[in-house]
């Protein structure tokens, strides 16, 4: 592993800033402190539109759960439960606009998503390369950044005019690289460039963004214990909403990618029963290590109190778990529609492990092939910062993470890098 001090980055000064300006402005009476209580937020939100169909209720499962790990466990600075209110009330938003299009347009629900290809992997196995290559491709259909911040178009938007989600995306993705830019070295994004659809699963509050943003382990544990299917098929239907909204073929099929799918495959496949899944793997050591250093720079931005070994554990954990349900939930999927693709493969000849990939999806890569090329020059243009990192900032050790990693070392053939990455 590179070497790294024990001690993970400190977040930036705009955060202590901010801090400091909020509790000013509480001490002077010109803020309030934000009532991060379910009832209240659903009737502040409710207000704020003048709407108040919030669609399958079941979402208020693991906001109640959310919302009592924010009090118990996150220790939220005051940007923190600023940030957080924001977040949920934004949510809450987008449900109630998504019910009124529904309302509004029945046609949207009856839009078919025909054997979508999803990108299944642990975080930092490559999910995103192999996503945004697939996704250069215009048979396919693919979600751009801004609409997985904001899924749901706002009231008035007839595709017609510039859509004011765009601009929201690029306020967001400034405020971000102030409060920590370490975050978007980590994955790089813009606006307009393909992402996964985690936002989507948020408006359920499900996820494991919260986990990534926050520290509230019980949330975590208490989402794995349930059935993901409502989340799945309210992800469905804002899928329909974006294809519909960018008045895309609905012969397309999606391409599809989020970490968060290890853990739910059997809620995925059967609300996605045709889907084609491709598993992405690379070295555990690269993967945990990665994967507490995104959670790390997340979680410091929202509270003083951040507990690097903590993460650290949790990451190990949690990345134990996805890979154990993946192994589980793949004997049930049938062979001719899931393939493996290693990160080294990718690494080392990525023409020809896509290649591979089209031969699995019965499709000529040629007509891709141009747009591809086009994605990896631009990516190579980018002159960002190495995501650095070491498993020692985190409380981990090679041993010890290959002590609980092992096994999926063995069955699936990953290759050890032997460096942080």
């Amino acid at each position: 592993m590179t070497e790294r001090p024990l001690t993970p980055p400190r977040r930036t000064r705009f955060i202590g800033a901010v801090n400091a300006a909020i509790a000013a402005g509480r001490k002077l009476g010109l803020a309030d402190k934000p009532v991060l209580a379910k009832e209240a937020l659903l009737a502040r939100a409710a207000a704020y539109t003048g709407l108040d169909d919030f669609g399958d209720p079941w979402f208020e499962g693991p906001l109640d759960v959310l919302l009592q790990a924010l009090h118990a466990e996150a220790r939220l600075n005051a940007a923190g439960e600023w940030a957080a209110r924001a977040q949920i009330e934004k949510v809450l938003h987008d449900r109630l606009w998504a019910q009124q299009w529904f309302a509004r347009h029945p046609e949207i629900l009856a839009r078919p998503l025909q054997r979508p290809v999803i990108v299944a992997g642990p975080m930092r196995s490559g999910t995103t390369r192999l996503h945004r290559l697939l996704a250069a491709d215009r048979r396919f259909t693919h979600l751009r950044s801004f609409e997985t911040i904001s899924p749901v178009p706002r009231p008035g938007f007839d595709g017609s005019g510039p859509d004011s989600r765009i601009a929201l995306a690029r306020r967001i993705m400034r405020v971000a690289r102030l409060a920590n830019p370490r975050t978007l070295t980590i994955h790089p994004t813009g606006p307009l460039d393909p992402e996964e659809e985690l936002g989507l699963l948020v408006s359920s509050f499900w996820g494991m963004k919260h986990e990534a943003q926050w520290w509230v382990p019980s949330y975590g544990r208490w989402c794995e214990a349930q059935d993901a299917v409502p989340a799945y098929r309210q992800m469905a239907r804002l899928l329909r909403l974006i294809g519909w909204s960018q008045q895309a073929s609905s012969l397309r099929p999606w391409i599809l990618k989020t970490p968060q799918h290890l853990l739910d495959l059997p809620a995925l496949l059967k609300v996605f029963p045709d889907a084609r899944l491709i598993f992405t793997h690379r070295d555990p050591l690269a993967v945990v290590g990665s994967a507490a250093s995104l959670a790390w720079n997340q979680t410091i931005i929202y509270s003083d109190k951040a507990d690097a070994r903590r993460i650290g554990s949790e990451s190990l954990r949690k990345t134990r778990l996805m890979l154990e349900r993946m192994a589980a939930a793949r004997d049930a999927i049938p062979a001719d529609r899931q393939i493996d693709v290693h990160y080294e493969d990718m690494d080392r000849d990525w023409r020809g492990a896509m290649a591979r990939v089209y031969r699995f999806l019965g499709l000529d890569i040629a007509p891709a092939r141009p747009a591809m090329l086009a994605y990896q020059r631009r990516a190579a243009r980018l002159k960002r910062r190495p995501h650095r990192y070491s498993l020692e900032e985190f409380g981990l050790t090679p041993q010890r993470v290959l002590g609980e990693l092992g096994d999926y070392v063995r069955s699936y053939g990953v290759t050890l890098e032997g460096r942080a990455a």
